[in-house]
C-alpha cells in the first residue's frame, strides 16, 4: 500500500518560465471553459474552503494575462472579479462564529462554507486567503480592470484586513501558517494604499508578527519555530509557513523574516531524511503539501545552502489545488502566483554543515528528536520509526520492559568525519527502574550506504535487548509504500516482533493502517482536529526490531551492534582499555572515549576506515 501524500521530491518539477507558462495556459483553458454567466470560477464540487477560490483563479488569470496578453482574459478577469465582489463578500456576522471581538461591524470577510452558520470556525483563514488572492489581483490589475472595479477591490481588501485584525481575535486557530499569511496580506496591501493608510497597515503587520507570532515561537530540536495548531511543527503546514516567511521577506526586506525562515529551513533540513520522507505534526502526521511549499523550500534552501527540495510533496497538488476529478481549485492559488514570480533556483546539494539533530551521508540519514533519540532512520531505502514497548517509544536498551532512552541530565554529542565516513556519538545519562544512573553511549556511523549502530551501557542484570526500530515505509521509485520488512543485521540474535495484542493502541506494521490513521484513532479529538503526535504517544506496543547483546563485549559492558542496509557478514569486535571502547567492524575502527569525556565533559571519539 502506498502512502497517499508523500510522492516525488518537489525539486523534480520543472520550474522554468516556459514550464510555468504551460501551467498558466492549462489554467486559462480550464477557467474559460468553467466560467459561468455569473462570472463564477469555483469548481462545481467545491463546498468548503470556498470563500477565496474563484478569486484565486482570477488572480492566476490576471498573472497569465500579464505574461501572455491573451485577449480572452481581460473580460474573464472583470467578470469573475465582479462575481467575487458581488456574491462572496459577507458583511453580516456569521451566526455561531466564536472569535469575534466586535459584533455588527459591517466589515467584509470570506466564508469557509457558504451556508449561514454551518461551519463558521474556518472563516478567519478563509478571509486571510481571500485577502491574499485580492492583493495578487491588485498587483497585476493595472491596465486590466477599470479604475472603479480596482478601487472596490482595494476597499474590500482593506476591509478584510480590518476584520482580521480588529473584529476578531488574531490567529484564533493557533496556526502559524495562517497567522504569517495574514501578516503577508497586510504587507502586500499596504503597498496599494495611500501612505496615510498604508503605513499604519504595514506597521501593524510587523507588530503582529513580532508580538503575536515571533514572541510565541516554540523550541524543538534546538530551533525556535512558529507554533502550528498548538505544536512546534507540522510536516504539512511547516513548509507552508516557510513559504509565507519567504514572501514576507521578499516584499518587506525585513531581516526578522529572513532570520526566522533560515532557522525553520535548517530545522526542516535536519528532520527530513535524505529521501525526503518525514512524519509527525499536531495537525497531520504524514500529509505533505506540494506547490504551497515550493516557494519557501526553494527560497530558503538557497539561502541556507541545502537541498530542501528533496521534500516529498503530494504530486496530485503539484502545480495547484485540485478536486477529485483533477480540475483546478483556486484554494492556495496565491502560492502559485508567488512561486512563478520568484526567480530563485533550487539548491540541489546537501549542506556541508554538521547538524546536531541529524546524521546524513549518501543515501543514509538519521533524524534525532529533542532528546537525541532517533525520530526517523533511513537506510537502503527503508524508513524506520521509533518502536513502542509498554507505552515507551524510541531506540535503546530494554530491561524488564523498561526502555532506557529518556535522558536524566545533559545529552552530549560528538560529530566526526573521516575517510569517507560520517559518525555521531550520543552520550545520554539514563535511569532505569532500579533508579541507578547509567550512561548509554550510541555510536552512529555511515559510509553513505549502510548505517552501523553500536550502543554501549554498563552491564545490566537479566536479559536486556536493544529496541532497534519499527520498519515502516520504503521508497518505491517516485512513491513511498508501507512495509514491515527490514534489511538489518545484528551481532547478537535479531528478532522482528509484532504486537501480541490487537486494537488501536497496538500498531502492527503488517496491517494496512498508516501511522497517521493510527495516530488520529488515538487522539483525543476527531480526525483533522486532534493532535496525532499526542495520539501516537498513547501507543502501547508496535512491531519492533529487537537485538540481543553482541558476543565478546567487555566484562563490565553490554554492547549492542546492528547494521541497517545491505546484507553481508557482520562480526564486530570490541575491546576496552585506557583509551576507551574500541569497536572494529568490516568498514571502520572507532574508539569511544571514557564516559566522563574530555576536560570539559564532552565525548571523545576517533574514527578511521
Amino acid at each position: 500500500m502506498h502512502l497517499l501524500h508523500q510522492r516525488g521530491p518537489l525539486h523534480d518539477l520543472p520550474d522554468t518560465p516556459q514550464a510555468y507558462d504551460a501551467v498558466l495556459a492549462d489554467i486559462t483553458e480550464q477557467a474559460l471553459a468553467r466560467l459561468t454567466s455569473e462570472g463564477n470560477l469555483e469548481h462545481p464540487e467545491c463546498l468548503d474552503d470556498i470563500g477565496d477560490t474563484s478569486l484565486g483563479i482570477t488572480a492566476l488569470l490576471a498573472l497569465a494575462w500579464q505574461r501572455s496578453k491573451d485577449p480572452r482574459l481581460p473580460e474573464a478577469v472583470r467578470r469573475s472579479l465582479a462575481f467575487h465582489l458581488r456574491e462572496r463578500v459577507y458583511r453580516e456576522d456569521n451566526p455561531g462564529y466564536p472569535n469575534l471581538t466586535a459584533r455588527g461591524t459591517g466589515l467584509p470577510y470570506a466564508r469557509y462554507v457558504l451556508e449561514v452558520g454551518a461551519h463558521p470556525i474556518g472563516d478567519w483563514p478563509s478571509t486571510v486567503w481571500a485577502l491574499l488572492q485580492a492583493v495578487n489581483v491588485l498587483d497585476t490589475a493595472d491596465g486590466l480592470v477599470a479604475d472603479e472595479q480596482r478601487a472596490e477591490l482595494l476597499a474590500t481588501a482593506h476591509g478584510y484586513w480590518r476584520w482580521l485584525t480588529e473584529a476578531t481575535f488574531f490567529n484564533p486557530q493557533e496556526a502559524g501558517n495562517q497567522a504569517i499569511g495574514c501578516v503577508v496580506g497586510g504587507l502586500m496591501l499596504a503597498r496599494h494604499l495611500p501612505p496615510e493608510q498604508g503605513e499604519p497597515v504595514r506597521s501593524r503587520a510587523l507588530t503582529l508578527y513580532a508580538d503575536e507570532i515571533r514572541a510565541h515561537r516554540v523550541r524543538d530540536r534546538g530551533a525556535l519555530l512558529p507554533p502550528e495548531h498548538g505544536g512546534a511543527y507540522d510536516n504539512n503546514y511547516g513548509p507552508i509557513s516557510l513559504s509565507f516567511l519567504a514572501q514576507a521577506h521578499r516584499i518587506s526586506g525585513e531581516e526578522m523574516f529572513a532570520e526566522d525562515g533560515d532557522a525553520l529551513a535548517r530545522y526542516i533540513d535536519a528532520r527530513l531524511t535524505n529521501g525526503g520522507f518525514d512524519n509527525g505534526g499536531p495537525r497531520y502526521s504524514e500529509q505533505h503539501s506540494a506547490f504551497e511549499s515550493v516557494l519557501g523550500l526553494r527560497y530558503f534552501g538557497r539561502r541556507v545552502g541545502s537541498d530542501l527540495g528533496r521534500y516529498r510533496g503530494d504530486s496530485r497538488w503539484s502545480r495547484h489545488a485540485v478536486r477529485a476529478d483533477g480540475g483546478i481549485d483556486g484554494h492556495f492559488a496565491f502560492m502559485l502566483v508567488w512561486q512563478i514570480q520568484d526567480s530563485t533556483r533550487w539548491h540541489r546539494t546537501p549542506s556541508a554543515s554538521t547538524a546536531r539533530h541529524q546524521l546524513r551521508g549518501g543515501t543514509v540519514s538519521v533524524a534525532f528528536d529533542d532528546r537525541m533519540t532517533p525520530a526517523l532512520v533511513e537506510a537502503a531505502g527503508t524508513y524506520y520509526l521509533p518502536a513502542a514497548v509498554n507505552r515507551q517509544h524510541g531506540f535503546g536498551p530494554v530491561l524488564d520492559g523498561f526502555l532506557m532512552c529518556r535522558p536524566m541530565g545533559e545529552v552530549r554529542v560528538r560529530d566526526i568525519r573521516a575517510d569517507g565516513l560520517t559518525a555521531k556519538l550520543v552520550t545520554k545519562p539514563v535511569v532505569g527502574r532500579d533508579h541507578v544512573l547509567r550512561h548509554v553511549r550510541s555510536l552512529y556511523v555511515t559510509d553513505g550506504t549502510s548505517l552501523w549502530l553500536t550502543v554501549a551501557v554498563e552491564r545490566l542484570a537479566g536479559a536486556p535487548y536493544l529496541l532497534a526500530g519499527l520498519p515502516y515505509a520504503t521508497d518505491d521509485g517516485d512513491r513511498v509504500r508501507r512495509t514491515a520488512q527490514a534489511q538489518v543485521t545484528s551481532a547478537g540474535a535479531l528478532r522482528l516482533t509484532h504486537p501480541p495484542a490487537e486494537g488501536v493502541d497496538h500498531f502492527d506494521a503488517r496491517s494496512e493502517t498508516t501511522q497517521q490513521q493510527a495516530a488520529f484513532a488515538l487522539a483525543a479529538d476527531p480526525r483533522g482536529y486532534g493532535n496525532p503526535d499526542e495520539g501516537w504517544r498513547h501507543l502501547v506496543s508496535s512491531t519492533a526490531l529487537e537485538a540481543d547483546p553482541a558476543p565478546g563485549a567487555p566484562q563490565d559492558l553490554h554492547v549492542f551492534a546492528v547494521r541497517y542496509g545491505p546484507q553481508g557478514p557482520f562480526t564486530p569486535a570490541f575491546a576496552l582499555d585506557e583509551d576507551g571502547l574500541t569497536v572494529r567492524t568490516e568498514a571502520f575502527t572507532a574508539v569511544i572515549g571514557e564516559v566522563a569525556g574530555d576536560a570539559f565533559g564532552e565525548p571523545e571519539l576517533t574514527l578511521r576506515a
